[in-house]
């Protein structure tokens, strides 16, 4: 394992004054999986006040952590937490420890930890502390609770997400006796902060195994988004479906390319579905409207979940157009990108290409992807050719139609650029000053001819 200059030196600066030290955690998992480690976590037999007098006159500290053990060092290279060998007390709230007790053993320390991956000890020239298996089970691809599963979730319920996302990020799967007990917990997701919800939530979604994930973990998610557990099992009754309506939602978000703003929408974009459904004479269920209710679920449950603005707007314009047909014609594009932008347009073109994906492998099926394909080429020929889509782009403005006499500073100026943004859009007009200034003249013309008559 190599680590980076700062934590290498901690380690070896602990060992000389006569403690042990090590890697620890998140960054020994990610080295032996070849990844690169976010951040280096270390612990110590040393106290917290011993590993200040170590590094005294050395690094600069903070002392942030010091009720459980930990300092952090600020080494040249980025801050390092330190924490002492520790074993956690009960955990009456479900989330953290009510005491810890410093200074035990090593494998007491990684035996306090989540999963076997995750509770394992490097450092520099010595052999891996493993005494739960981890390297075994990163092998294996395998996510397992150290110890007791029920009683690792019941300690903190934020673990019982942190199994879904870890499964979803490493596409490995979960141990049965862990998902086992993490369907019996999940009730006590009900004491995890909604930031934290949306946290693992984020992670999780943009994994490469997250709609596998789903696909298996509905009942736990419906602890924390409610409309999830009416989706489980619910019948499309539609021969263009066949799953139902969570497993195609899950389908959806496992085809779908690993954009942010793509995935949310897409695990959101049907959960409106039930309370807008019917069965027509022929036994067929449709949802009308779906997508409107569903852009506004979609809003509420993010910022239920403390989601950011920037992620909620795009997610609910997605949401909201998911189901709307797109012709395959300059005029059609030109008007999709007005309302969304090349950006967004392209990520709805995506939800829209996933969520026919998860239907039935039936040839209406196949033809709608194909036409997709049609109209995100145009899209991007359009794009390319750099077309007048916002007031700002526009050869006008309201100083030039005020200068021209064709209309007063107020409300009236920014009608007319509006209705001249229109006819470039629809392409009846050019995006030339000249011409606009002409159709300018002619719209005021027209307006008082009408308010004459």
């Amino acid at each position: 394992m190599k680590l980076p200059k700062g934590p290498e030196q901690i380690i070896f600066e602990l060992q000389k004054a006569g403690y042990e030290a090590f890697a620890v955690g998140g960054c020994v998992r990610d080295s032996l999986l070849g990844r690169e480690p976010s951040d280096w976590d270390l612990c110590t037999s040393a106290l917290p006040m011993q590993i200040k007098a170590v590094f005294e006159g050395r690094l600069r500290q903070r002392d942030t952590g010091l009720a459980h053990g930990t300092v952090t060092l600020l080494a040249p290279d980025g801050p390092v937490e330190v924490t002492t060998y520790r074993k956690d007390g009960k955990y009456t709230d479900h989330r953290r420890p009510d005491t810890v007790m410093l200074g035990v053993p090593l494998k007491e320390d990684l035996a306090r930890r989540d999963f076997t991956i995750n509770a394992m000890a490097m450092a520099p020239g010595e052999t891996i502390r493993d005494p739960f298996g981890g390297k075994q089970d990163l092998e294996k691809r395998l996510i397992r609770c150290v110890g007791d599963p029920e009683q690792r979730f019941s300690e903190d319920a934020l673990r019982i997400l942190r199994a879904l996302r870890f499964a979803s990020q490493l596409d490995f799967t979960i141990d049965p006796a862990t998902m086992k007990a993490a369907r019996a917990c999940a009730p006590l997701l009900a004491n995890v902060a909604r930031e934290r919800v949306f946290q693992e939530m984020d992670k999780l979604l943009k994994g490469s195994g997250a709609g596998r994930v789903l696909a298996e973990g509905g009942d736990i998610l419906a602890q924390v988004i409610p409309q999830v557990g009416r989706a489980q099992g619910f019948d499309l009754k539609s021969p263009m479906h066949d799953r139902d309506l969570w497993q195609h939602t899950a389908a959806a978000v496992g085809q779908a390319a690993a954009v942010r703003e793509v995935r949310w929408a897409l695990l959101l974009h049907d959960l409106a579905k039930p309370d807008c459904f019917a069965v027509d004479k022929k036994g067929v269920g449709h949802a009308p409207e779906h997508g409107q209710l569903g852009s506004q679920m979609a809003e509420e449950i993010l910022r239920g979940l403390r989601a950011p603005n920037r992620l909620i707007g795009p997610v609910r314009l997605l949401v909201r157009y998911h189901d709307f047909p797109l012709a395959v014609k300059e005029q059609s594009v030109r008007r999709w990108l007005a309302r969304l932008g090349p950006d967004l347009l392209e990520d709805l073109v995506e939800v829209k290409r996933a969520d026919l994906w998860a239907h039935a492998n039936r040839p209406e099926v196949k033809r709608r992807i194909a036409q997709l394909e049609e109209f995100q080429h145009l899209a991007r020929t359009v794009v390319e050719s750099n077309p007048c889509l916002r007031l700002e782009d526009m050869a006008v403005n309201g100083r030039d139609l005020i200068r021209a006499g064709i209309c007063r500073p107020g409300p009236v100026t920014g009608r007319m650029l509006r209705r001249l943004l229109s006819e470039v859009i629809e392409g009846r007009a050019e995006n030339d000053r000249r011409q606009l200034l002409a159709l300018a003249k002619k719209f005021s013309r027209e307006a008082e001819e009408q308010n004459r008559s």
